[in-house]
């Protein structure tokens, strides 16, 4: 079984190898390596042609009752790491600045307790590339990975957390991740000379009035009680001061709690392009592109089990947290089936995506053993 100083140096290799979405070979390779290292008697690996960096691990219990899963991320983001650790990442631009070298030590740690003590329930281990970009979890369920005995009935995961102490455990019934939607807008008028607009038909203008009531519908078609966001951040059109615009641009995202919610935003949005269309006599298109980036729903019987027994745990810190605006892919598979994703403290100073960021490695153990224990739990019921 993999000890916690095994752990560390298993994490400092991941930190120093961090790959982009799809394209985590290394990675992937590594990942493999360390498996087949385990006790392999429980154990089956399975890789994906149509996924070729994803791995599963089938750890076969001794009277399955269910089938439970778990799940890591494994690509990093196109960040220049600067936390002059000495096992910086190798790979120039490329940095594990959300933590995934975390979570799949953390993954790899509970699969070692489990490759040498048989669960009564099947385990399956889901190590996900793609999950910073290109919906990894929507790919992985679209092209049929978990079908058959690779099917899970529940599915667990965690993200790590700088703002919670160390090994500290965080959950909350309900939504732990909002979903995201990237919005996209193009506005065809016709173009001109700024002395003659009545030849003309301006989109900034009409893109103007656009943006004006986009920000009407958080505060008028959402409940006040529950969140919702809609940025428009960036806007392009026109080439000169003197020239009437013919086409303009804006690039925005959405965010929500629920699924319901972020259609109910598309559909607003939907209407509002349709009605600034007809009002201006311009085409107006829009593109909403959700991908895997649901809401982290999660389940009702199964977090609140989970919560409970994090809060009696006595080598357990559980904290119970708000809702995160930022996105994460398991919310698709969350929608497919039941299952729950929580929060391991790292402690930093540095936020996600920072350049700066540099998680605690004391977390990892703790991990390993508070989702150990969980997972033992939830076998007996």
């Amino acid at each position: 079984m993999l000890s916690e100083s095994d752990l560390i140096a298993i994490r400092r290799h991941l930190h120093q190898i961090p790959e982009l979405a799809l394209q985590e070979t290394e990675t992937h390779q590594f990942l493999l390596e360390t498996v087949k290292k385990m006790e392999q008697k429980f154990l089956e690996i399975r890789n994906s042609e149509e996924l070729p960096t994803a791995m599963m691990v089938l750890v076969h219990g001794f009277d399955p009752q269910r089938t439970i899963g778990y799940r890591t991320d494994i690509d990093a983001l196109p960040v220049e790491e600067q936390t002059g650790l000495p096992y910086s990442s190798k790979h120039p631009g490329v940095m594990h600045a959300c933590g995934h070298d975390i979570h799949m030590t953390v993954a790899l740690g509970v699969l070692s307790y489990f490759s040498e003590h048989q669960p009564k329930d099947n385990l399956l281990f889901f190590f996900q590339p793609a999950e910073e970009s290109e919906s990894g979890g929507k790919q992985s369920y679209e092209l049929g990975l978990f079908h058959g005995r690779w099917r899970p009935d529940e599915f667990y995961g965690l993200h790590d957390n700088p703002d919670l102490p160390a090994g500290a455990i965080g959950c909350r019934m309900g939504t732990l991740f909002a979903g995201t939607t990237e919005v996209n807008i193009d506005l065809n008028g016709k173009g001109g000379h700024a002395a003659y607009p009545q030849d003309a038909n301006d989109t900034v203008v009409a893109a103007a009035m656009l943006i004006s009531q986009v920000q009407t519908v958080i505060s008028r078609s959402i409940d006040p009680i529950q969140s919702g966001v809609i940025t428009l951040g960036k806007i392009d059109g026109g080439t000169i001061r003197n020239v009437i615009a013919g086409h303009t641009r804006i690039e925005g995202t959405i965010r929500g709690l629920t699924q319901k919610m972020i259609e109910t935003i598309d559909q607003r949005l939907k209407d509002i392009c349709e009605g600034i269309g007809r009002s201006y006599n311009m085409d107006v298109h829009l593109e909403l592109n959700q991908g895997g980036y649901w809401p982290v729903e999660n389940n009702p019987q199964l977090t609140k089990r989970f919560i409970s027994y994090m809060q009696s745990a006595p080598n357990v810190n559980f904290v119970e947290t708000a809702p995160a605006m930022t996105g994460e892919d398991f919310g698709f598979l969350l929608a497919k089936f039941p299952g729950t994703m929580f929060w391991l403290g790292v402690d930093d100073d540095s936020q996600l995506h920072s350049a700066t960021l540099t998680p605690k490695e004391e977390a990892i153990q703790q991990g390993v053993d508070a989702i150990t224990g969980f997972l033992e739990y939830r076998m007996t019921e």
